[in-house]
């Protein structure tokens, strides 16, 4: 069995695995008693590879690479979450109680089967022995000639390579906690004072904006391209029209598909934080996250607008957020979009009415995690009157008009075409946002987390992710001219493209002394 579903084909399963062949003669040599306790440990060694290459299909399916044996359990639970928010409690429990019963199954009917074949086998020795050689010589030829049927290798070694490449895994995940603290030492404004940090943007509101799975692919394939295209120009001639100038550049995240996270943590941490270790290792450090300067300031009230998080969430501290608004906090009254719980342009209209819109405030520095372009990308609202925006129960007739996201996903052309449109939904309610409330003082880094899931992106155009700066004070804008970005919301394809952990140090060099 394969471990991707883009390779679950017939063609497959015509392959003579070498490992199969050597577990076959071995339980042919052994004597009854031995034969017996070989092929249970056999059985349930290719139970845990059957779950292990399952694992490998879903992690493939949503994320693009496989599963890591070391870092990658914690994800499950993260997971289920998914499923719960998306399909219900009902639903969630049902699908883990479905997972739990097939590893059961596997794990026990796998060393009941590989113990009958081994009793046929002693009953027929002869003829296993000359299946075997001829078994053996097909493989040694295939091999040596490369014989394909439809691009598969009929001798196979597959298995073998997967348990030596995750051993490979387990030793690199091992030695990855200490190459990071090195990686961590490192840090070209620990001992920077706060008096020097940002201080060309006193006095200025300062919002990082994440659009979430906003990734390349929305810009450049070739299904999207057009419609995204047409958004990102009426977005930018609105912007001009309201006296802002924008340039924009692709980052590189550290992961593509989920982990938005991670690359929250890469972005405002200047460390590359491309597994859950990292991630743990450095919210329970001191580095000074882009966030956390602002707040050392003095300067700036930083707050979070975090309408994806629906329970406590102590990394806000590590962060350096005064405070975090969640899903419990904005006073949101309509429903959740599927995953989604609360609508990106009720996220801009609660940070406006909790926080930016108040009177004698002091400067603002906020993250705002726009999520109605999280996965399933169905139903979608729309942008509507910010005086209608209410407490949300408007969004009861919205959400009823959209789609069914249980419909949509049967077709991945459908699936294409919502994740287009909750882009440009979270794009229009940005622009709308700074069409009415943005001011001189007003600067907006708007930027992607991650590409979507490989059903959207079909494995191309990498992990990068559209970045904007988005002001109406000129010198603003000056202070990043070096940067070369190109002029508008939609980067070229030949635009610049940093690594996403190179930001946090780029923007506190422009924006200091």
């Amino acid at each position: 069995m394969p471990n991707g579903l883009n390779r679950l084909t017939p063609f497959a399963f015509t392959r003579i695995p070498v490992e199969g062949l050597c577990c076959a003669a071995l339980l042919l040599v052994l004597r009854p008693a031995a034969r017996r306790a070989a092929a249970v440990g056999l059985g349930v060694g290719l139970g845990l590879l059957v779950v292990l290459k399952s694992l490998d299909m879903g992690f493939y399916s949503t994320l693009d690479r496989p599963f890591d044996l070391v870092l990658d359990w914690i994800l499950l639970d993260d997971a289920q979450a998914f499923l719960r928010a998306s399909a219900g409690t009902a639903g969630a429990v049902g699908a883990v109680a479905l997972a739990v019963l097939l590893v059961l199954a596997v794990l026990v009917l796998m060393p009941l089967a590989v113990l009958r074949v081994s009793r046929v086998m002693a009953r027929h020795s002869a003829t296993a022995t000359r299946s075997l050689l001829v078994l053996g010589t097909v493989w040694v030829t295939c091999a040596a000639l490369g014989v394909q049927l439809a691009g598969v290798r009929v001798a196979s070694t597959s298995t073998s390579t997967l348990l030596h490449n995750r051993a490979h895994q387990v030793r690199a995940g091992v030695q990855d906690k200490e190459a990071f603290a090195r990686e961590a030492r490192i840090d070209a404004f620990r001992d920077t004072p706060p008096d020097q940090l940002l201080t060309r943007l006193r006095g200025k509101d300062v919002l990082f904006t994440f659009i979430e799975s906003y990734g390349r692919t929305a810009l450049e394939d070739p299904a999207m391209a057009a419609g995204t295209a047409s958004v990102l120009a009426d977005g930018t001639d609105r912007l001009e029209r309201a006296g802002f100038s924008t340039r924009s550049a692709f980052l590189t995240s550290p992961v593509t598909g989920a982990g938005s996270w991670l690359a929250h943590a890469t972005f405002l941490s200047g460390l590359w934080i491309k597994n859950e270790q990292r991630y743990r290792n450095l919210t329970s450090s001191d580095r000074m996250t882009l966030t956390g300067a602002f707040r050392g300031t003095g300067a700036w009230r930083t707050v979070g607008i975090m309408p994806g998080v629906t329970k406590a969430w102590p990394e806000g501290k590590f962060y350096g957020l005064d405070h975090v608004y969640d899903s419990r906090d904005m006073g949101y009254r309509g429903p959740k979009f599927s995953w989604t719980p609360v609508p990106d342009q009720y996220s801009l209209a609660a940070f406006e009415r909790l926080e930016h819109g108040r009177r004698d405030r002091e400067p603002i520095m906020a993250e705002i995690i726009l999520a109605s372009s999280h996965n399933p990308w169905s139903p979608i609202p729309e942008v509507i009157g910010w005086d209608e925006v209410g407490d949300g129960s408007v969004y009861h007739g919205l959400k009823a008009a959209g789609k069914d996201p249980k419909e949509v996903w049967q077709d991945s052309e459908q699936v294409r075409t919502e994740y287009r449109r909750a882009i440009a939904y979270s794009m229009n309610s940005v622009v709308s946002y700074l069409e009415r409330y943005g001011d001189e003082d007003t600067v907006v880094v708007l930027l992607g987390d991650h590409q979507p899931v490989p059903t959207v992106t079909r494995g191309a155009l990498g992990r990068d992710v559209p970045v904007s700066v988005i002001a109406k004070d000129p010198e603003v804008m000056e202070r990043i001219a070096d940067w070369q970005w190109q002029d508008g919301l939609k980067p070229a394809p030949d635009a610049p493209v940093w690594r996403m952990d190179s930001f946090r140090d780029r923007f506190l060099t422009a924006y200091g002394p």
